[in-house]
């Protein structure tokens, strides 16, 4: 199977299945003696596990990373780094209803269709569980951004028609729903529990800053670095749409309006405002990164609905199992780390071309 790799100089190819033996990753192109132990990753697959809140799958998985290869003494090696999180918690029975089924608004179909076999164990390849993988080689992109200066922050701006009013990257921590206002989380939280009672699930926008980004990153025809974050994040299963900056809204405006004019602050080219969202012509200018990902109402619903089997007849379907109501709490470190790991790449490449 292609497409299980991504990146250049900093790659990863994950592996495993929703119900398999374990999920994992492997990360080429970490540099040695960097710092690492299973707690660095562990703290961010914490934030994307199931299980952890009232408003999350009640999947109960630790989602514990095991280092198997790359590290040695608490640092990297330069070899590749293997990072295995194994399985616990399957309930696979809740799937044997619909092995022969197509699942609305799910890859059962195109799957099948592709590759003429599929798990119907939740999903197999195809479901959301493979994203653990991407978070742990994340977290270790975190840590090389870090190093220079790099901070990448995502939070739930909007869980259905509800919308953050206030942006305090304090408090996305400190409510359930990981959203900046918490005068506006519970409001949120009210909306996914209505959801979650109606046997229906509901959607939002995660929106995410990077804090620190270098100007120069990118290239300008087709590796564009927002080309670059975008094939990331729309490589997430849930994403169905991107913008940065001003994004959609810059439709409404005139060049007068949009255009971010110069001007220097100490020696360091600035922008006086950030309608382009930190990136002009495919190449980071040195302010920070904005950009927004839409998030799809999660699919798997206790409602009845209208679907075909493998035979093409017309059947009904309701989804068994243990799902979440609205993803965008469990996608927002989803989106870090590949925005971390499309970074880092795109960092290493500039150094590679530029030496000074």
């Amino acid at each position: 199977m292609a497409g299980n790799t991504f990146g250049q100089l900093f790659r990863i190819t994950t592996f495993g299945e929703s119900h398999g033996a374990g999920i994992g990753v492997v990360i080429d192109g970490v540099s040695p003696n960097l710092d690492l132990t299973e707690k660095d990753i562990q703290i961010d697959l914490d934030r994307r596990r199931p299980g952890q809140s009232k408003i999350t799958t009640q999947r109960q998985e630790k989602d514990t990373a095991e280092i198997l290869s790359g590290v040695f003494e608490g640092k990297t090696t330069g070899a590749p780094i293997a990072i295995l999180i194994r399985n616990s918690n399957q309930r696979s029975q809740d799937y044997s209803d619909i092995k022969d089924v197509f699942r609305p608004g799910h890859a059962d179909y195109t799957f099948l269709t592709k590759f003429g076999i599929r798990d119907y164990r939740g999903g197999g390849r195809s479901s959301g569980r493979e994203t653990a993988g991407r978070v742990a080689a994340g977290a270790i992109a975190k840590k090389i951004l870090a190093k220079a200066g790099i901070k990448i922050t995502a939070y739930t701006l909007s869980v259905g028609h509800i919308t953050a009013k206030k942006i305090n990257f304090n408090d996305i921590e400190k409510n359930i729903v990981r959203s900046p206002d918490l005068e506006v989380a519970q409001l949120m939280i009210n909306e996914i529990e209505r959801a979650r009672k109606d046997m229906d699930s509901v959607g939002g926008i995660v929106e995410a800053v990077v804090q620190g980004c270098p100007a120069g990153l990118g290239d300008p025809v087709f590796d564009k670095l927002n080309a670059q974050l975008a094939h990331a994040l729309l490589s997430i299963g849930t994403i169905r749409g991107i913008e940065f900056g001003d994004g959609f809204g810059a439709t409404t405006l005139r060049a007068s309006e949009h255009n971010d004019a110069f001007g220097v602050s100490g020696k360091k080219v600035i922008t006086k405002t950030n309608h382009a969202g930190g990136i002009l012509g495919g190449i980071s200018t040195g302010q920070d990164i904005v950009l927004r990902v839409a998030v799809k109402p999660p699919s798997s619903i206790a409602q009845e609905q209208e679907t075909v089997n493998t035979q093409l007849k017309s059947v009904k379907i309701r989804v068994k199992g243990r799902h979440d109501p609205c993803i965008c709490p469990r996608v927002v470190p989803v989106v870090e780390a590949m925005m971390a790991i499309t970074l880092v790449d795109a960092l290493l490449i500039q150094k590679s071309i530029k030496l000074s």
